[in-house]
């Protein structure tokens, strides 16, 4: 039993740690980012209530036979609304002593008299009190897991007229209590479905599993449920990119874990070393990072000063003294990036062959040199994409036979450095300015940003700006009927931006 007990001691710390996957990328949305969301928010409301439904209410009083339909919302007047963070996973939404007006059709029967025509009513006092739970779905999605909600109306009033006004004011107890008990049975089931069935759509549409490009995908799906504080909501995702050929592959997490304190702007995103190691090792994974230079591709200078390197080596060879060059530059192990707060770096090894290639014969190998690399890179973020500039700061290479041959190389290291910053890098960046799309819903964007730098990560500060309302993104993305689907990755879409 004693020594179970130890056993139990020492795994706890081994457990605790696999329970806590350290995030590749984390989002924090700040109580001035959920002023903004409550805004649009609200209008979506409006319009939800706008559309509520009442059932037709008739009845029956001595002589007089009454019928209420058509019930139409008008106006609303919801002046007084509140959202706010409820610790540990809530959101809660209040609206106090709003206003309903509302129309609808009138029929009367009073003997021989028949009266028919419309009513305008208003609801006063009305309250609104919802609370959204918010959690990870199977597929590592937010969603709106539930919602409890509570609807009160204080006061309704109808406005009468016509020649059976008094007859009609002597009904309005029945007709009014009746139409108040009515609508306020009416106003929950509408935010419910508002937010488990339409805001969800909204959520469908934050990146979980794609694709980039036709080489790599990323995986953004949540490590854990959102962690909520009075003035926070947190959000961990895996933040990992994998090869297309390899779509399960998995990269351990070592990386420094993104810690964000800062509260003053709307929403802050952290990526760590992680985030980047990720995306490169899936790239080497891939086989992309390699690139061939023969022929007229080779810059005519770095031409003339390699064969004069090589004369001797060359001459021997005289049957390929005019074969073209080769050059085949092959990083030779996953890049690794260092988040410092001076900056961002990319150290990288590769090797470069040198060879010539007479035509009809086989290549001959003149040099095989290695490569180390060290390039600054410049993160920030344009609307929802994050992208990288890179740029070549430091350069060195050595042969892999002798020291000798080392020496005899020096006089190559400018002239290959001007031929990365020239020729190499221009497609690198090419491949990197497009981007990779930011997990938040569509019709959402970032503004104003501003990137920090840590130690072993970096963050994003910005502003959020709605470039789509809630009703667009939801009329274009509303639920069809439910059909199995594939957990494959999607293939990315030529209007997301891409790495």
């Amino acid at each position: 039993m004693a020594a179970g007990s130890c056993l139990l001691l020492l795994l706890l710390p081994c457990l605790l740690t696999a329970s806590h996957s350290p995030p590749g990328c984390k989002i924090r949305i700040t109580a001035k980012g959920l002023d903004l969301v409550k805004q649009e928010g609200l209008r979506f409301v409006e319009q939800e209530l706008q559309n509520i439904t009442v059932s037709d209410l008739h009845g029956k009083e001595g002589q007089f036979h009454y019928n209420i339909s058509e019930v139409k919302v008008m106006d609303l007047q919801l002046a007084f609304s509140d959202m706010h963070f409820q610790p540990q996973q809530h959101l809660v939404f209040n609206i106090n002593n709003a206003s309903i007006s509302l129309r609808f059709r009138r029929q009367l029967l009073y003997w021989f008299f028949y009266d028919i025509g419309s009513i305008n009513a208003s609801a006063d006092g009305v309250h609104i009190h919802t609370v959204l739970q918010l959690a990870k779905d199977q597929a590592g999605r937010l969603k709106i897991s539930n919602i409890t909600c509570n609807a009160s109306i204080a006061r309704m009033h109808a406005g009468f007229s016509g020649t059976l006004r008094k007859v009609y004011e002597f009904l309005s107890t029945f007709i009014v209590t009746g139409m108040r008990f009515l609508l306020s049975q009416q106003i929950c089931p509408s935010l419910e479905h508002a937010s488990l069935v339409l805001l969800n759509s909204v959520l469908d549409t934050v990146p979980v599993r794609n694709y980039v490009d036709e080489h790599i995908g990323i995986d953004y799906s949540l490590l854990r449920d959102p962690a909520v504080s009075t003035d926070t909501l947190d959000l961990d995702f895996k933040g990992m990119f994998f090869p297309r050929v390899r779509e399960n592959q998995e990269l351990e997490n070592h990386a420094v874990e993104p810690v964000i304190k800062e509260t003053e702007r709307m929403v802050y995103v952290a990526f760590s070393e992680y985030f980047f190691d990720s995306a490169m090792h899936a790239y080497f994974q891939a086989g992309v990072l390699a690139i061939e230079l023969q022929g007229e591709k080779v810059p005519k200078d770095l031409e003339v000063l390699l064969r004069a390197t090589f004369f001797g080596t060359i001459f021997m060879l005289s049957p390929a003294v005019d074969a073209p060059l080769r050059l085949v530059l092959q990083v030779s192990a996953p890049p690794r990036c260092t988040i410092k707060p001076s900056g961002t770096s990319v150290s990288v090894s590769a090797f470069l062959n040198i060879s010539l290639v007479p035509p009809g014969h086989p290549a001959i190998q003149l040099s095989s040199m290695a490569m180390e690399t060290k390039l600054s890179a410049k993160v920030f973020l344009q609307g929802k994409a994050l992208r990288v500039q890179l740029d070549l700061r430091r350069f060195r290479i050595y042969s892999k036979q002798s020291a000798l041959e080392s020496l005899a190389l020096f006089s190559l290291q400018a002239p290959l450095k001007t031929l990365l910053q020239l020729t190499i890098m221009p497609i690198i960046n090419e491949r990197t300015k497009k981007g990779v799309q930011i997990p938040l819903p569509e019709g959402m964007d970032f503004t104003k940003e501003v990137v920090t730098n840590h130690v072993g990560f970096l963050t994003v500060g910005a502003d959020l700006h709605f470039s789509k309302g809630l009703r667009e993104v939801i009329e274009k993305y509303h639920p069809a009927p439910t059909a199995p689907t594939s957990s494959r990755p999607a293939e990315p879409s030529t209007d997301t931006h891409q790495l």
